[in-house]
């Protein structure tokens, strides 16, 4: 059989991410990056790129800059609690939002860049060997890793099960024109009908704005009620090319295994659960696990290592917050305090789409906000 150093399934972030970490780790490793579509090709994503992943793709020598070619900064970032408290400021670095089209595009052509070898193939089965892992009888790799997305194929094949209904959310998204007065301005809305969800805004700089709604499965979650939800929420908003996927939530994550299979981004249910963000959890995880792939057999206790000194204080704070997030008078007022107080609202952006913690500031803001 044709035998590869690694073997990535899923082309996207995390796994573009895995490829040029992999390289950058060993120049002569051979790095095989296997996809089901070809590129360019959509993803449903709410596109949102914060600047934590810009920073872990520069660290795998991209330039942000490239990345996020032809689509502006977005400064700001406005956020509705469930009973209506509003707060909009601008956040300590500006996110960007490209489409995913565009995005995976660009990464993939990176690590293609830097060495890595893209085919188009649909992995249907998954051998753990002593001595590689065997990909649908044809190829073998030194270590495997899956990349590939919330249904992922790797993750079946080590006995790992889909997240519980309560630690697995549903979203629907689409594009529609950028309403008016948000230029420059990332949206998160929430009200109590149906709660825990929500609803966001993003604008791309062109004129469009990517725009969807989420919520969590064990709720009940249909298509109905999910357009149904998109337009409360953001109403005379008329989107196209609607779309729903789900998104494995962290708070469901599994543990890491031993060996030559690692998974990363959504295969590994990293999904913030306050947001639903998963690309900084994605580029991350995936440089993490290219890093560790050298290390054959032991790959897989490496990769634990990293990822859990590199992100389980903050996996383990957010999980904490997505269980108080259930009571809306708390939400609203966090959010209150973090009107009053910017570092307050750092906190919150950097606890919902970065590696932030939940900070005694932002507790004890809050706490003031319910006397």
């Amino acid at each position: 059989m044709e035998h590869w150093d690694v073997v990535v399934v899923g082309g996207g972030p995390a796994g573009a991410a895995c490829a040029l970490a992999a390289r950058r780790a060993d120049p002569s490793a051979r790095v095989l990056v296997l996809d089901r579509a070809d590129f360019p090709r959509d993803k449903v994503c709410g596109d949102g790129i914060a600047p934590e992943g810009l920073d872990v793709l520069a660290g795998l020598g991209l330039d942000p800059t490239a990345v996020t070619a032809g689509y502006p900064a977005v400064p700001r970032l406005r956020m509705r609690s469930p009973r209506g408290s509003t707060v909009e400021r601008a956040t300590s670095r500006p996110s960007y939002v490209v489409p995913r089209a565009v995005l995976d595009a660009r990464l993939i052509a990176a690590a293609q860049d830097a060495g890595a070898e893209l085919r188009r193939h649909v992995v249907r089965t998954v051998i753990v060997r002593p001595d590689a892992v065997e990909i649908d009888g044809a190829l073998t790799a030194g270590v495997l890793v899956g990349a590939d997305g919330a249904e992922s194929v790797v993750r079946r094949a080590l006995g790992v099960g889909r997240n519980r209904a309560d630690q697995l959310a549903v979203a629907i998204r689409g594009y529609a024109p950028e309403p008016a007065g948000q230029r420059g301005v990332q949206v998160i809305t929430t009200t109590e009908q149906r709660w825990p969800a929500y609803a966001w805004s993003f604008p791309l700089g062109d004129g469009r704005a990517n725009v969807g709604y989420g919520e969590l499965v064990s709720g009940g979650a249909t298509r109905a009620g999910l357009l149904e939800g998109l337009h409360r929420l953001l109403p005379g908003i008329e989107p196209e090319q609607l779309r729903a996927h789900r998104l494995p939530l962290s708070t469901g994550r599994p543990r890491q295994p031993d060996g030559r299979v690692l998974l990363a981004g959504d295969a590994a249910s990293l999904i913030n659960p306050l947001t639903g963000e998963g690309i900084f959890y994605a580029v991350l995880s995936g440089a993490l696990a290219g890093q560790a792939a050298g290390g054959g057999a032991d790959a897989g206790a490496a990769y634990r290592k990293a990822l859990t000194g590199r992100l389980g204080r903050h996996l383990r704070h957010s999980s904490t917050a997505s269980r108080l997030s259930r009571w809306p008078l708390l939400m609203d007022a966090v959010l209150r305090g973090a009107g009053r107080d910017q570092r307050v609202f750092d906190d919150v952006v950097a606890l919902g789409l970065a590696d932030g913690r939940l900070t005694p500031r932002a507790l004890t803001a809050a706490a003031r906000s319910l006397r």
